[in-house]
């Protein structure tokens, strides 16, 4: 794992996926509070987009970002239970170079003191994708702030230690210059 060595958090550029059949820009309160946290937290937003729960049009916005070098993180929100048409992680996984197991895994562990058994529906995964890290999240806001509060707004923090993904990005980059 790459060490942080930052003392002063250093921005990333993150885009926000809401996959949904039914939400707008007006109603989407899960994709909003991702927004509003990431700049909270001194981060950029690269791009937001809702698209419909299909694979294909999931696949079709992360590739975008993915191949775009001014995206460093990308948080995905819905799409990730068992009803209807939820297909965000056949969506994405495919996409991944590498899985982020803990993710999925410290997901749940996380949802299950809010939710208890019923985190056992969620599908949240995590991984990295041409030098982008790709999360994962259930569409709730609830789901959204569990993610962000405990796994994601630190392993986006560049001064997070004894490690982050800032440093995991950046060895990576390095590698590739």
């Amino acid at each position: 794992m790459a060490k942080a060595t930052d003392t002063v958090a250093q921005p990333l550029h993150i885009a926000v996926l809401t996959v949904s059949d039914t939400r707008t820009e007006a109603d989407d309160t899960s994709g909003g509070y991702l927004v509003e946290s990431l700049q909270e937290a001194t981060h950029v937003l690269a791009d937001k987009q809702i698209v419909k729960d299909d694979i294909y049009q999931i696949r079709a916005v992360i590739s975008r970002w993915i191949a775009d070098a001014g995206v460093d993180a990308v948080l995905v929100t819905g799409g990730t239970g068992f009803s209807g048409r939820d297909s965000t992680p056949e969506a994405v996984e495919p996409l991944f170079d590498k899985r982020i197991d803990g993710y999925g895994e410290i997901f749940r562990m996380l949802s299950w003191q809010e939710i208890a058994s019923s985190t056992v529906q969620s599908r949240a995964v995590g991984g990295l994708a041409n030098n982008t890290v790709i999360f994962c999240i259930p569409g709730s806001t609830g789901a959204c702030r569990t993610a962000w509060d405990g796994i994601l707004r630190d392993q986006l923090d560049s001064t997070h230690r004894p490690c982050n993904f800032v440093g995991v990005l950046r060895t990576r980059q390095q590698r590739e210059s």
